[in-house]
């Protein structure tokens, strides 16, 4: 079965990050773009991890995971080569009713994560839902090229116009064509 696309809004949302190595590196840098309020533990951490710890100020433990350690979080990420840690931390999660990841074992997931592009307020999300994260990492690459640098003032004219002009079908008819003609200058 597939994953449902859905952008999750993370203000007021604990996340925590279990593992030190680099696949945790790359899926917090992947957090930090959304949000600041990251704790992680490990029992070692790389220094490409501790770097970007210590960079951004975030709250982190060096230590085995201990049971109820994801108590007061609403998502984890789990980081980390043993499968029954894995497991383990998959099954507590049900009981505190938080998000859980557990990194390359998508029977331990409740969600995953995209290959995704972010200018700004544009934001678009790739999955094969697992099948060949590959694919999704290239087409990503290809789309990138295809969006031009403007794409973010673009979007604050269009977002100033939405906050200006009378909910409507009208509305609702201008700013698509407005759209529709932005996006024909994408290929001149």
């Amino acid at each position: 079965m597939a994953y449902f696309p859905a952008f999750i809004k993370l203000d007021n949302k604990k996340i925590l990050i279990i593992g030190g190595g680099g696949v945790a590196h790359e899926k917090l840098a992947h957090l930090l773009d959304f949000s600041h309020d990251i704790e992680v533990i490990a029992l070692e951490f790389s220094s490409q991890m501790m770097e970007r710890i210590e960079k951004e100020s975030l709250r982190f433990k060096k230590r085995s995971y201990k049971k109820d350690d994801i108590k007061g979080f609403s998502v984890i990420i789990v980081a980390v080569d043993n499968i029954s840690l894995q497991a383990e931390i998959f099954q507590e999660s049900k009981k505190y009713n938080c998000l859980c990841n557990c990194v390359d074992s998508i029977d331990y997931c409740d969600f995953i994560f995209p290959s995704y592009i972010k200018k700004d307020d544009l934001i678009i999300a790739i999955s094969t839902s697992g099948s060949s994260p590959a694919m999704a990492k290239h087409l990503k690459y290809y789309l990138q090229n295809l969006i031009p640098d403007g794409v973010s003032n673009f979007l604050k004219e269009m977002k100033a116009l939405r906050l200006t002009l009378p909910k409507g079908k009208e509305r609702m008819k201008m700013l698509d064509k407005k759209v529709k003609n932005y996006i024909k200058t994408w290929n001149k």
